[in-house]
């Protein structure tokens, strides 16, 4: 691969410069406004026409169909506890793919996935995907790649009130309400949103609720944006469905929907704020931003009368200026982006064994963890149809944990204390990239970088083999990766293909195997593999577009400790696949316009086999089974608005995407079933 990426830079260098396809497209990803064909990464833009001809019903459905992203969803009910995963990183995907809102970082600092459901379709304006770059902007988290999430512009001029509702299968309800009024230099948006759903499973009844609220002002050579909003979350969780062959136990084959847990649930309220200035000084740019966040989340845990609450508490507040310095110099001309981040988060968990009792906690933890970030990112033209990246970034990340127990709390047995703890570490990543436009229609590209991923709060309280609580503040991980890719674009017909290498050391992970209940820093590991995509203009009224990955991602060396309480002691996973990586993954989709009011399109999602959760080893004899879906949508556009068919799961396919092995029994383990057909009707109105 890196002989390969070599060979490709300096062959770039022997072709000739050629102007590029006039087609541009902008992302702002990369934290000023980017025209994507100066990018040396593999990038895709959705935008409002593909999320509307989608019959995707939320985020991670609609990444699902992009090449390369795959989906890891528990209940199948509107994004609640669901994550995606760039380029194969199994069960550490959350931490590994980094998740931005109109450029702010709403991935947080604990084993919690995005609260996808906090930003619906419907206000969205486009998405921006990059893969296997990000690490140098954004730092802790961008193994993997960044996906930003740009919502409706507040400066759009003009009024607009618009009122969307949906009813589908399991008694789901949603509906929003969008307002927006824009003149010269001011504009304001609002949105509230509410969605409620009994789910496919027993005990999995989701109802959400979301307002949100922008301004905008505009002023000659300064922007000055101020955002708010609230979400809240009310989920039941039902469990798993268990099976053990040697037993007879299959509850998924008895009662795919049933609860092996009745009584659990969670909740989650979430709100933000942000105020980002901008201000042009003749070609350069200075952005100022100040950001902060807040959620409080409860959960309850039966476990067979043996009952666990918890309250956690997070918050973060960010203040994240840079600057864009435009400038010429031997020749080439450079964007330079200068910048720091500094995060500071705080979070406090009250742990006990009932919801009334939390005012008085078993264990009280608390955590702090301050980031402190400076990097650089130059974008060089260095000729007419040839632009190189190079980048550099330096994090310093300072920890702070202690944990309180009550023995005279409700509900105290044996619980113990772990010692305070506290610890700096630092981390760097680097970035070097060469874009090349080799004739009108073709262009190639080669980027090598290093990222890195610190340890999370939830990560680092954890027991040790006598089930005393310590905090266990892992090495951090960190990845090297390597691409090369060419990409050919004929107005509306383009074809790309990228291939990838990543090395990764000192992977964070839970370990199942080892004593007690632990993290570790996982045995080196590498991932490879191949990324094509494409679209297809067959006719004047219909398209297609196609995307296929093969993803190789597997252990290098090693063992896992294990213990004789566990399946087994010191487990060899050399060459060993990784586990929740499907090694092939299918995407084809249409959109046809029927008339110049109708359109009717569709998208084939089809993913192998993959190993469960825990089973490093490879050894259980058994994989979570390749499934395909086939979701269709039917919309027609009136004078007021839109009306839309969709049936997701056409062909009824009974299936799963997570489960997970029994680190105690040899041949048990626990799956979450999936919705079969689904049938939603959905309507848009504009009232003005």
């Amino acid at each position: 691969m890196r002989f390969a990426l070599s060979v490709a830079v300096l062959a770039v260098f022997a072709l000739p410069a050629y102007s590029q396809n006039e087609d541009s497209v902008v992302v702002t990803a990369t934290r000023f406004a980017e025209d994507t064909r100066r990018l040396p990464a593999s990038v895709t833009v959705l935008k409002r026409e593909d999320i509307a001809n989608s019959a995707a019903r939320t985020l991670p459905e609609l990444l699902q169909e992009q090449v390369g992203i795959t989906m890891l969803d528990f209940f199948g009910n509107n994004g609640a506890t669901t994550s995606i995963d760039l380029r194969g990183f199994g069960v550490t995907r959350p931490q590994n793919t980094l998740i931005l809102l109109d450029g702010r970082r709403i991935t947080d600092i604990d084993l919690t996935s995005v609260q996808w459901a906090a930003i619906p379709l419907a206000g969205i304006e486009r998405i921006e995907i990059l893969r296997g770059t990000g690490a140098v902007l954004y730092g802790d988290g961008a193994s993997a790649g960044v996906v930003n999430i740009v919502t409706r512009s507040p400066l759009k001029q003009g009024a607009a009130l618009e009122v969307f509702g949906r009813a589908a299968t399991f008694n789901t309800k949603a509906g929003q309400l969008y307002g927006s009024q824009a003149s010269g230099n001011f504009g304001i948006n609002a949105s509230v949103y509410g969605f409620t759903s009994d789910g496919y499973r027993v005990n999995n009844r989701n109802e959400q609720q979301n307002n949100t609220a922008n301004l905008r002002w505009a002023l000659g050579d300064t922007t000055l944006d101020l955002r708010a909003a609230t979400d809240s979350q009310e989920l039941r969780l039902p469990g798993s469905r268990r099976i053990q062959p040697s037993s007879g136990l299959n509850e998924y084959l008895v009662d795919p929907r049933g609860a092996q847990t009745p009584l659990d649930y969670s909740s989650r309220d979430g709100k933000r704020a942000s105020l980002v200035l901008g201000h042009r000084f003749g070609e350069a740019e200075l952005n100022l931003g100040l950001d902060w966040r807040n959620k409080d989340q409860r959960s309850y845990y039966d476990q067979s009368g043996f009952p666990i609450y918890r309250a956690d508490g997070l918050e973060v507040t960010s203040l994240t200026p840079r600057l864009r310095l435009p400038f010429a110099t031997g020749g080439f001309q450079h964007r330079l982006t200068l910048g720091a981040d500094l995060h500071a988060w705080r979070y406090d968990s009250r742990r006990s064994n009932l919801p009334e009792n939390t005012a008085r906690p078993i264990n009280r933890v608390r955590a702090s963890q301050d980031n402190l970030a400076l990097y650089f990112q130059d974008l060089i033209e260095i000729a007419r149809a040839t632009q190189v990246s190079l980048g550099g970034r330096s994090d310093r990340i300072r920890y702070a944990a202690s944990d309180a127990v009550d023995p005279a709390a409700p509900g105290f047995s044996s619980n113990t204390a772990a010692p305070e703890a506290r610890q700096t570490q630092r981390q760097h990543a680097w970035e070097l990239g060469l874009q090349h436009a080799v004739s009108r229609v073709w262009s190639v590209f080669g980027r090598a970088g290093r990222s890195f991923r610190f340890v999370n709060v939830d990560e680092i309280y954890e027991v040790d083999a006598s089930y005393n609580a310590q905090f266990q503040i892992l090495r951090p991980q960190h990845s090297l990766t390597h691409e090369v890719g060419a990409q050919w674009r004929d107005g509306m017909h383009a074809m790309r293909a990228t291939i990838f290498h990543t090395d990764v050391a000192n992977e964070i992970h839970l370990d199942p195997f080892s004593t007690g209940v632990g993290n570790t820093n996982l045995p080196p590991s590498r991932r490879r593999g191949i990324e094509l995509d494409g679209g297809w203009q067959a006719a004047e009224r219909l398209r297609f577009r196609f995307g296929y990955a093969y993803t190789d991602a597997r252990f290098l060396e090693g063992v896992l400790a294990g213990s004789a309480s566990a399946i087994g002691t010191n487990l060899n996973v050399a060459g060993k696949l990784v586990p929740l990586v499907p090694r092939h993954k299918l995407n084809a989709g249409f959109a046809w316009d029927i008339s110049g009011a109708t359109t009717l399109s569709g998208m084939l999602t089809a993913v192998s086999s993959q190993y469960m959760d825990n089973d490093e080893p490879n050894t259980l004899g058994t994989k979570i089974p390749r499934y395909s879906t086939l979701d269709l949508k039917l919309a027609h556009n009136f004078s007021w608005g839109k009306v839309a068919l969709a049936v997701n799961n056409l062909f009824d396919s009974h299936y799963y995407s997570y489960a997970v092995r029994s680190a105690f029994t040899v041949d048990r383990y626990a799956i979450y079933p999936l919705p079969g057909r689904t049938v939603g009707l959905s309507a848009e109105v504009k009232m003005f």
